[in-house]
């Protein structure tokens, strides 16, 4: 059934687009196939989550939709219940659904379900929906082409530049081995995870071998919102951490506030590339969380950094995790260059 779907600054071709991609997501990705079934939670709380649900409606129609608000936490996880291991589960929040104590991705991980997660659609308000739907194309030869050879590349890297038009940011003793978040489940023991993807992250090696200036053009503010500054800012990071900011704005001054209010200083922490063209400099979504892949390089200030464990740093009581995104002339591994003109210029041959 097809629920009454009021688009308001959403084209209707912009469903059919989403549900272009949502079918190559599930066919190439996920793997999912109607041997299974599916289970969709949803959400009327924002046109954004109305115009997902309403692509899945199209591409699951032997699926379970289940309305969020509209059911109790026991009737949810009933519906858990009667699925299979290889089964789906879609989730399509305006916000990010909670169920008490049940940690709705990683207890579904838990009983081998594949998961789809599309969280805070409400912060992409209007014409973003068209920008989002874009991110959802899956071209598996960019990915995971693009992505290895990026993995690859920074695996055997001595050392990095990050070049920000006239100022350098220089790793100088390698990184940690990168993490993928390209679509490819194959060798993994989870299958899914947070749409839309698109990214290769590390980190430094040695945090306190980072050093020199860089550049950049938008921060996750307070609210989880990517914040544009009318100038670029300019961080000075000294042996790993930030030690001064040029074209600071007040804004900007309370995130690094609040990180040394709990971590004490501000680390840099990650180093993520992202690969998801639909997002650029110039085309921007609010929602920090799905901008972080976008076509470029951004970092992260703070002391949280979950998957890579540090000497200096306790992770138990490790709070923040601020993204940020820089102006990228050029990405230099070593002596190769890696990144330029808005583009990555390494590929799996």
């Amino acid at each position: 059934m097809t629920h009454n779907l009021t688009l308001g600054t959403l084209p209707a071709s912009a469903i059919d687009t989403a549900v272009k991609h949502l079918r190559d997501i599930l066919m190439h990705s996920i793997k999912y196939t109607s041997a299974h079934s599916a289970i969709v939670v949803w959400d009327a709380q924002c046109e954004l989550a109305l115009a997902m649900t309403e692509a899945y409606r199209r591409c699951l129609p032997g699926a379970t939709f289940i309305e969020f608000n509209s059911m109790t936490p026991q009737t949810v996880l009933a519906a858990f219940e009667q699925l299979t291991p290889g089964d789906l589960v879609v989730l399509i929040q305006s916000t990010s659904f909670r169920l008490d104590a049940f940690r709705i991705r990683v207890e579904l991980f838990k009983r081998s379900f594949k998961v789809i997660e599309h969280p805070h659609l409400a912060r992409l308000p209007g014409a973003e929906g068209i920008i989002y739907f874009d991110s959802l194309a899956f071209d598996r030869d960019y990915y995971c082409g693009v992505g290895n050879a990026l993995k690859a590349r920074i695996d055997s890297a001595r050392m990095g530049i990050i070049d920000s038009g006239g100022e350098k940011l220089v790793f100088a003793l390698g990184f940690e081995p990168a993490k993928l978040n390209v679509g490819d489940y194959s060798t993994m023991q989870n299958v899914g995870g947070q749409f839309p993807i698109g990214e290769v992250f590390t980190e430094a090696k040695d945090l306190e071998a980072v050093n020199g200036r860089i550049r950049i053009s938008f921060f996750g503010d307070t609210s989880f919102t990517v914040n544009k500054p009318n100038n670029p800012i300019t961080l000075v990071i000294t042996k790993g951490r930030v030690t001064d900011v040029i074209d600071s704005t007040p804004e900007f001054d309370r995130v690094l506030a609040n990180i040394r209010i709990d971590d004490g200083e501000v680390w840099l922490r990650e180093l993520g590339f992202g690969l998801n063209r639909a997002f650029s400099q110039d085309r921007i979504v609010s929602d920090i969380g799905t901008f972080e892949r976008m076509c470029g390089v951004h970092l992260s200030l703070g002391s949280k950094h979950a998957l890579f464990n540090k000497p200096n740093i306790n992770k138990r009581t490790a709070k923040h995790h601020v993204d940020v995104f820089a102006i990228t002339e050029s990405v230099i591994l070593d002596n190769e260059v890696i990144y330029r003109d808005g583009a990555w210029l390494v590929n799996s041959a």
